[in-house]
């Protein structure tokens, strides 16, 4: 597959950056290999992801076709919300990691679609065909893959330009100092332990928007409901720890064991998810009832 796009609103910004603002979900360290393979190049010639763009650049993207994939079909059930010859739509249970990685390299939503679909993506790559965008393995929720080139293509972009509706649940410990808000900050990595997110000063990381609003307010715990404008890694939880209010089950950003709540898990959960269907423009919104787990807190 072949793109091409042209530098006049990218002056002065990395390479690898501009591509990713227009490629949505795909992640950065994919960019960079594409661009290193030359796979992306600079006007007709290799480069280097850090490289700054000047006024009239012209970039060319080739996504290699997906070769015999790392990941093998696997018979594991999948609860599907919607499909069509398109897009396919599920919630991921909590659990489950989306796609092979290093010390996961089987037993992903990845190989359950490569089994229920008879075709998906290559955009992503050997290891991430159909993939959009990402829940951690521990949220539950709603999630949406693409079955063709094209249908990736237009998501991606629906995702990088903001134009999708994405709804979560969490359980936080304790309630927010007020029962509704908005955060909106920087979030990057952080500098002091790479595995972990952290809210940063600009100009560094990139802009993180959540709205929340209390659902269900109590002292131990509290139902609350988070809209995200952007797609940052662990946003909500970060968001919902600079409150003081971490996510009930949280293995990075609170202590579980100190918490006086206990819970089975991470108390995330993609609630709701909305998008311009791909090919024919239909409005989808699809709503799923979150787990068990929730229902002490639900109203």
């Amino acid at each position: 597959m072949e793109l091409h796009y042209t530098a006049k609103d990218g002056q002065g910004e990395r390479l690898d950056r501009f591509i990713a603002s227009k490629l949505g979900e795909m992640s950065r360290a994919r960019i960079q290999s594409l661009i290193k393979n030359a796979h992306i190049t600079l006007n007709g010639s290799p480069t280097k992801p850090g490289r700054l763009l000047a006024d009239g650049d012209l970039i060319s993207v080739s996504i290699p076709a997906p070769v015999s994939a790392d990941a093998q079909p696997e018979n594991i059930p999948l609860e599907v919300l919607h499909e069509d010859e398109h897009i396919i739509v599920i919630n991921k249970p909590h659990g489950l990691v989306v796609h092979p990685a290093a010390g996961n390299p089987n037993g992903t939503l990845v190989n359950a679609l490569l089994h229920h679909c008879e075709s998906l993506s290559g955009i992503g790559g050997v290891e991430r065909p159909g993939i959009v965008h990402r829940l951690d393995k521990d949220t539950s929720g709603c999630l949406v893959a693409a079955k063709t080139d094209t249908a990736h293509r237009t998501l991606c972009d629906c995702f990088a330009r903001h134009q999708v509706t994405k709804v979560y649940l969490a359980v936080v410990e304790g309630c927010p100092p007020s029962l509704s808000g908005r955060i909106e900050n920087h979030i990057s990595r952080n500098p002091n332990d790479r595995q972990k997110m952290a809210v940063v000063m600009p100009p560094l990381g990139k802009p993180a928007i959540t709205e929340y609003k209390v659902r269900s307010p109590r002292g131990d715990a509290s139902l609350v409901e988070c809209r995200i404008f952007t797609g940052r890694t662990h946003q909500i939880r970060v968001h919902m720890k600079s409150l003081g209010t971490p996510i009930l089950g949280d293995p990075v950003y609170a202590r579980p064991a100190r918490q006086k709540v206990a819970a089975p898990r991470l108390m995330l959960h993609a609630w709701k998810l909305g998008f311009t269907h791909p090919v024919n423009g239909e409005k989808l919104l699809f709503e799923n009832a979150p787990p068990p787990e929730f229902n002490p807190w639900q109203e």
